[in-house]
């Protein structure tokens, strides 16, 4: 494994999925890192914001440093670890929780997540980044951005959130506006009129056993899709993607190292590992070969 993992700095999002509503959470996981050997030190929620914890963990010059979250909240976290060298432990508590589930490891138990810090191995991750800002899944424009701002604006009961959703998802059928880019795939210019446009640190890979998984995490590669439709039938044939891993021919799939894109507008709407964010075009996205050590099994 390299060195030996004993001493971690923890940074939880406590109004993530896994922790919202638990009081007795962080006592909780101090007793599941006591009993994985691992000597843990929990910054709180009074220090500051995420970033201003995760800063003073980095001081602390801890062996890993653990963040209890959701994708978004990670992607935040690893931006003060980025080129680093300290390893990024992830303990999933989000809903989707994408990157633990390409790196294997388990979703629905925390106790696991945090037993593989101290006996799990170290690998190296890409890292993608535009307009200064870092992600390690996905990056999203058109209508998930424009469906993004709607869940954000629904936090809160669960029923007004799907009722929200739903109608968001059937106002943004009736719309033809779409997004009018041109997007340049390492140095080739692809003129863009599209619905949805994704792009993904490392391809989708359809043999990582599960829909939209990335078997590969180092390629120094992005995977781009570009869907050009959104209606009843798209969502059926994403539906057919998402549940049976059946081939979308209505999305246009390509590769690149490096990708800008120019629009029209003043701003554009850019969901980074589900969080939103209003970013100045031209769009530069770079991606940062090996530049993240997470702790994996």
């Amino acid at each position: 494994m390299g060195k030996e993992i004993r001493r971690v700095a923890v940074v939880l999002n406590s109004s993530a999925g896994a922790l919202l509503g638990f009081a007795t959470a962080e006592e909780d996981l101090r007793r599941a890192f006591a009993h994985a050997g691992l000597e843990a030190w929990f910054i709180p929620a009074s220090a500051g914001s995420l970033s201003q914890r995760m800063a003073i963990a980095v001081k602390s010059n801890p062996d890993a440093v653990a963040v209890g979250g959701g994708d978004g909240t990670i992607a935040c976290a690893a931006s003060a670890l980025v080129s680093r060298g300290i390893p990024l432990a992830i303990l999933p508590c989000g809903t989707m929780n994408l990157l633990a589930r390409d790196l294997s490891i388990p979703t629905d138990d925390l106790e696991a997540a945090i037993a593989i810090i101290g006996n799990g191995s170290l690998r190296d991750l890409d890292v993608g980044e535009v307009n200064g800002h870092f992600f390690l899944c996905a990056s999203m424009l058109g209508v998930p951005a424009w469906l993004g701002r709607t869940r954000e604006d629904s936090r809160g009961a669960a029923w007004r959130a799907w009722v929200r959703m739903a109608r968001a998802i059937w106002k943004q059928m009736l719309r033809t506006q779409r997004l009018r880019v041109t997007l340049v795939a390492d140095g080739r210019p692809m003129p863009a009129r599209a619905a949805a446009l994704t792009i993904t640190v490392n391809p989708f890979t359809r043999s990582a056993g599960r829909a939209f998984g990335r078997a590969q995490l180092g390629s120094g590669q992005f995977g781009i899709y570009i869907l050009d439709t959104f209606g009843i039938g798209v969502l059926l044939a994403l539906a057919g993607r998402i549940l049976f891993g059946r081939r979308n021919a209505r999305v246009r799939e390509h590769v690149a190292s490096e990708i800008d894109i120019v629009g029209r507008s003043r701003a554009m709407r850019v969901m980074n590992d589900g969080e939103l964010f209003l970013l100045v075009p031209p769009l530069h996205y770079r991606i940062w070969r090996g530049a993240l050590r997470v702790v994996a099994p």
